[in-house]
């Protein structure tokens, strides 16, 4: 086809349930998009989507439909997460891995899944500690596109985002507070008038552990950001 990169990969995004299971190798929706466009990814690796979701791919790729890699997984039933809040132990670990925030609870407290945003990924069951998450089927004999809408794709895809600004939110606030408090420190220290020679030995000690942390923490900023651009 004649599209240009940018332009496949987000119509073959637009294309896929975005469930943000990670079966098709991705960590992502988008990057599988963009995998395919490119050439490194096949358009068959989509369990969620089934046999409807490749036709979809291949529709716009303008290849021939062919059956679904089970490398990636079976199409199945659509699944939702339920937890035995007997056995919850709130550790949270649940609420981390899911990618569309469909899960409520707080640390030491009983979580929930809320069903309608549940995607049906998986992501969950494999972190919890004490193996209380089963996978139910919601959708008896109706799988992958079938079993799911182009609605519920696209306000999945909206949690995703959302729930990926929310961290970066979360993690530059933190990032924030840890350089507020290492610079204040790092001022305490640097304060060395009336002090013996060993004081001041010390805590030139300090600041250069201080100052060396600090660099620390800059470089894994940028690193982060590098990755998320």
């Amino acid at each position: 086809m004649a599209y240009p990169h940018s332009s496949l990969a987000d119509q073959l995004e637009d294309l896929l349930p975005q469930t943000q299971c990670t079966k098709c190798g991705y960590p992502s929706c988008r990057l599988y998009a963009e995998a395919i466009a490119d050439g490194s990814a096949h358009y068959n690796q989509c369990p969620p989507g089934g046999a409807a979701g490749v036709a979809r791919l291949a529709s716009v790729l303008g290849k021939t439909v062919i059956p679904i890699n089970p490398v990636h997984g079976i199409e199945r039933e659509r699944p939702v997460a339920v937890i035995d809040e007997a056995a919850c132990i709130g550790c949270t670990l649940c609420i981390q891995a899911c990618p569309v925030d469909a899960i409520v609870g707080a640390a030491k407290q009983m979580h929930t899944v809320i069903p309608e945003l549940c995607t049906g990924c998986d992501l969950c069951v494999a972190p919890c500690p004490v193996d209380c998450i089963a996978m139910v089927s919601i959708t008896p004999n109706l799988t992958g596109w079938a079993a799911w809408s182009q609605q519920q794709a696209d306000a999945a895809r909206t949690r995703y985002h959302a729930r990926k600004a929310r961290l970066l939110r979360e993690r530059e606030a933190n990032d924030a507070r840890l350089a507020a408090k290492a610079a204040a420190k790092l001022k305490e220290v640097e304060n060395t008038a009336a002090l013996s020679d060993a004081e001041r030995a010390e805590k030139e000690r300090k600041r250069a552990i201080i100052q060396a942390a600090m660099e620390r923490a800059r470089l894994q900023k940028d690193a982060q950001a590098k990755k998320t651009s």
